[in-house]
């Protein structure tokens, strides 16, 4: 793998943990053939709980619940209930990006920040801007000035949006567990001036060099594609073997995350499309020196 910086340690996930933990239960409980409803008889919480604690929206925070909820479950098994419980232990920390929070930031953001930080890989299309995993600080900051106006955004909002999508950038360039990125990027997006040239000049260096890095892949998709076009964004978070991957989408109210097996495999598909209409990762560097003899022309 080639050098992306100092190595920094991998942060701890307790959304990841929440998630991982929320899977289980509900295959314990569907395995043994247990409703909701039947689920919550007699315990402290609501059926509606459970359901978030299954989702990954809530953790469990009693460990008492938590064993009896897989004493009901038929788990009798003192190693596999204390692995459960230390999850759950660690479900209930506070997640690494609790400071840059703001009041106005998206009620959805805060699950997909969790599904993010345990992705393993993560495949990404944006046909409007650079993805913010491959943004330069400055090109982030110019963004959000830019829609200042029309979001009616606070200075803290911007300084906390950007320091956490630079934090979020760390596990891609800087991490000893790096995740997997392989982005798609519309030519449109990348000509779109955000700020001023020597921004552009900037984030096209700082694309180029993050898509030297061994885990990293960046094509992209000219303007004068004949193949598919998606004009809406979408990740795909792939969580390993013991989680369902994941879609994001952005919407005009926020952002939504779903693993439903039937959209997985339609945003699977779109994907693999794109890819195929898109240029060879070999021809990026070459494209993005071209963009900057032309805006600097």
């Amino acid at each position: 793998m080639h050098s992306g910086g100092e190595h920094v340690a991998a942060r701890p996930r307790p959304t990841a943990r929440r998630i991982e933990l929320g899977h289980e239960l509900r295959e314990l409980r569907q395995q043994a053939g247990i409703t909701l409803e039947d689920a919550v008889k007699g315990l402290s919480f609501s059926e509606t709980k459970l359901q978030r604690v299954e989702t990954g929206f809530q953790d469990l925070r009693n460990a008492g619940d938590l064993r009896k909820l897989l004493t009901r479950y038929g788990v009798d098994d003192e190693d596999e209930t204390e692995r459960l419980v230390e999850l759950q232990r660690t479900a209930s920390r506070q997640d690494w990006w609790t400071p840059y929070t703001v009041a106005t930031m998206s009620p959805s953001m805060p699950r997909f920040l969790g599904v993010e930080s345990a992705a393993q890989a993560i495949r990404a299309y944006h046909p409007t801007c650079v993805l913010g995993l491959l943004q330069t600080e400055r090109y982030a900051k110019a963004q959000h000035e830019i829609a200042k106006p029309i979001e009616e955004s606070t200075t803290e909002f911007i300084q906390k949006s950007v320091a956490l999508r630079m934090k979020r950038k760390d596990r891609v360039v800087t991490s000893d567990d790096p995740v997997k990125l392989w982005a798609i990027l519309y030519e449109p997006a990348l000509r779109y001036v955000a700020g001023d040239v020597d921004i552009m000049r900037e984030q096209y260096e700082e694309i180029t060099r993050i898509a030297k890095l061994d885990h990293v892949t960046v094509q992209i998709l000219p303007q004068s594609v004949r193949g598919y076009l998606s004009l809406s964004d979408f990740t795909l978070l792939d969580l390993g073997d013991k989680l369902p991957m994941t879609v994001q989408l952005d919407t005009g109210a926020g952002m939504s995350l779903t693993d439903k097996s039937r959209e997985v495999g339609r945003f699977t598909r779109m994907f693999e499309a794109l890819s195929r209409s898109a240029l060879p990762s070999e021809a990026t560097p070459e494209f993005l020196q071209q963009l900057t003899r032309e805006i600097t022309s």
